[in-house]
């Protein structure tokens, strides 16, 4: 949250944010800065139907659709955010997102990509399930190859650390073996190991913190 203040312009502007989610880290940025009004897509159809029940955030726009095809008018936008999201496009349509975001982006406005590294004691439980190495490293090369297009310049690479906090197994089991957007063909026996590498996180308080590696791409549109 930090860094998106610092970075992106939050006051009486248009965002517009690619593959939210469930909408968590939209609620915030809409509740912080009541003037901005925010674009929020998903492509993941069951997500997106949940998020259109979401009634109380009235500066924010849900829409159904992927980052390689945005309905949005050219260059209307004062920024576009992707919070680890952008490794959820298919590899062979991520450079046609980035010409996408270069399309509805201001001149000289800013595109904030926050992607996971492939680390990290997280990582190691999630990998169980969805090994992401091979998607998050075509993630990084479609940045490179953005900024070498000449369509974007890249003006800071920040490495931090996230947190991802769960109440228990159960938390973790709903919120990510169970996000709607994947088929992770979870056996008994992979649900037994995956259970077996988790619980040893648990505090005496019955919550599991990892905090997460990030690498954040500040790219501004030439």
């Amino acid at each position: 949250r930090e860094l998106i203040a610092q970075y992106l312009p939050l006051e009486n502007t248009t965002l517009l944010e690619l593959g939210c989610g469930t909408a968590l880290a939209t609620r915030k940025i809409a509740e912080t800065y009541p003037s901005v009004k925010i674009i929020a897509t998903e492509v993941d159809r069951i997500q997106h139907e949940k998020n259109l029940q979401i009634d109380d955030l009235p500066n924010v726009s849900f829409r159904y659709g992927g980052a390689e095809a945005i309905d949005v008018e050219d260059a209307s936008v004062d920024a576009v955010i992707m919070l680890k999201s952008l490794h959820h496009v298919p590899a062979e349509l991520m450079d046609k997102g980035f010409e996408e975001i270069a399309r509805v982006l201001k001149p000289g406005r800013i595109a904030y990509i926050s992607e996971p590294a492939f680390d990290g004691e997280f990582n190691e439980i999630l990998r169980l399930f969805n090994d992401e190495q091979q998607v998050r490293q075509a993630a990084f090369s479609a940045i490179e190859r953005a900024i070498a297009s000449g369509k974007f310049e890249l003006t800071e690479e920040i490495h931090c650390k996230s947190l991802s906090r769960f109440e228990g197994f159960e938390d973790f089991e709903r919120r990510i073996m169970g996000a709607t957007h994947s088929d992770f063909a979870i056996d008994d026996a992979l649900f037994a190991q995956i259970k077996a590498a988790f619980l040893p996180h648990i505090d005496a308080d019955g919550v599991a913190e990892f905090h997460n590696p990030i690498r954040v791409d500040i790219l501004r549109r030439v």
